[in-house]
């Protein structure tokens, strides 16, 4: 006999399973008793192709009788045509999974999974961020196969809108790099970005602000040497210039990766921002400031933490507010403009390999073979040159006063 929603709703999980049939192969399968989540759902008994097959319709009662009915019903009606219904609702299942794997969004995370291991962990997270805030609130969920330029453009504007050019134009750089590996792994035909360059404002890019003469220069470090904040900050200001890696990797810097008796700072390439270790070479110099920080910090992570908490690395903006502090513009000097005044004078004046100075700086840099350097590469001129590099500003440190060469007196 036919079951009515009466039946149903009576019907008790017992000792062992049951089955009510409903006729044409629909029933109502009930687990037994403690099976934990398991609940009343529809399935369908058929033969196709002379084997005997079975269809779960779904749960009971977010699949009705009335809807289980119909649900045979159109099994009927495929089966008739030698449709496998089974196989059907499975290639639809899929079919759903693989759109959902296709969003912009999936496929941006796939893609940014496998870059990320040639990323440090900072550039990851701050690519991550921008496409978090940017691109996934407008058009994440689109299937990444029917994304159109004119909405990727409408995303672009709306960057654009709040005065951020530059990270509008950074992030259709960043969505060209998505689409192309979408283009690799089969998801759509063609990286539509280049299309877009004349949709946006023209940018300009904007270099660090540095200082290269040297005569300046001395007077930078001098200023540097009386700056009276704090003497973490003073410390770090002191030691830019000697290693000048990125602001970024300096206030990150950590005890265990300073090796005393070698005479090296080993930076992990998860702090990098290409992924490599890098080896810095410490001048007797650099080895000086950091002893004397040593005294203040030696028992906490960081070689240069917070003033506010020492289980945190100082302030991005510490170094800034420093140079803010002795009257020198954000025109005029940032942190990273101890990296170009190193790339400068070291060719220009001192004459150093050019390959050996963009290693320094953690430049990807290959041999006449086109291999990478790797950490230890040059290591011995590398030292050589950092020594003689400290020893070329003391004496453009020491050659004059205190004068000041900014917008703004120091002593002001």
């Amino acid at each position: 006999m036919a079951l009515t929603d009466s039946k149903i709703r009576q019907a008790k999980p017992t000792e062992k399973t049951q089955k009510l049939s409903d006729g044409g192969g629909l029933y109502l399968f009930i687990p037994k008793a403690g099976e934990g989540k398991r609940t009343k759902s529809w399935r369908l008994k058929y033969r196709i192709g002379g084997k005997e097959k079975l269809l779960t319709i779904g749960p009971y009662p977010s699949v009705t009788l009335k809807a289980a009915r119909k649900a045979r019903e159109e099994a009927k009606d495929m089966i008739l045509e030698g449709i496998d219904p089974s196989q059907t609702k499975k290639n639809k299942k899929l079919e759903q999974i693989q759109t959902l794997s296709n969003h912009v969004e999936a496929v941006a995370r796939e893609w940014h999974e496998q870059q990320a291991q040639n990323w440090s962990e900072g550039y990851s997270a701050k690519v991550l961020r921008s496409l978090e805030a940017n691109l996934f609130p407008y058009v994440g969920t689109v299937p990444i196969s029917q994304l159109l330029p004119t909405q990727l453009l409408g995303v672009l504007r709306k960057v654009e809108q709040r005065g951020a050019l530059e990270s509008a134009h950074r992030l259709k750089q960043v969505t060209g790099q998505i689409l192309r590996y979408a283009v690799a792994t089969g998801r759509v035909k063609r990286d539509f970005t280049p299309d877009l360059k004349k949709a946006l404002p023209a940018h300009r890019k904007q270099h660090f602000p540095a200082i290269t003469d040297p005569v300046i220069v001395g007077q930078l470090l001098r200023m540097i040497d009386g700056y009276e904040g704090t003497a973490t900050v003073r410390a770090a200001m002191k030691l830019a210039p000697l290693v000048f890696v990125r602001p970024n990797e300096l206030r990150h810097a950590e005890w265990s990766e300073i090796n005393f008796g070698a005479a090296e700072w080993k930076i992990p390439g998860s702090k990098m921002k290409m992924g490599e270790d890098l080896i810095v070479p410490l001048s007797s110099q650099s080895i000086e400031i950091l002893k004397e920080q040593q005294l203040l910090t030696g028992n906490w992570q960081y070689v240069f933490p917070s003033a506010r908490s020492p289980r945190r690395p100082m302030s991005d903006n510490a170094i800034l507010s420093a140079f803010r502090n002795m009257g020198i513009e954000k025109t005029e000097m940032t942190g990273h403009g101890f990296r170009a005044i190193a790339r400068t004078l070291l060719d220009e004046v001192l004459g150093e390999r050019v390959d050996l100075i963009e290693h320094q700086l953690a430049h990807a840099v290959k041999d006449s073979l086109g291999r990478a350097y790797n950490r230890t590469t040059h290591l011995p001129q590398r030292k050589k040159m950092m020594q003689r590099w400290a020893d070329y500003l003391g004496v453009l440190r020491s050659n004059g006063q205190v004068v000041s060469i900014f917008s703004k007196a120091a002593t002001e």
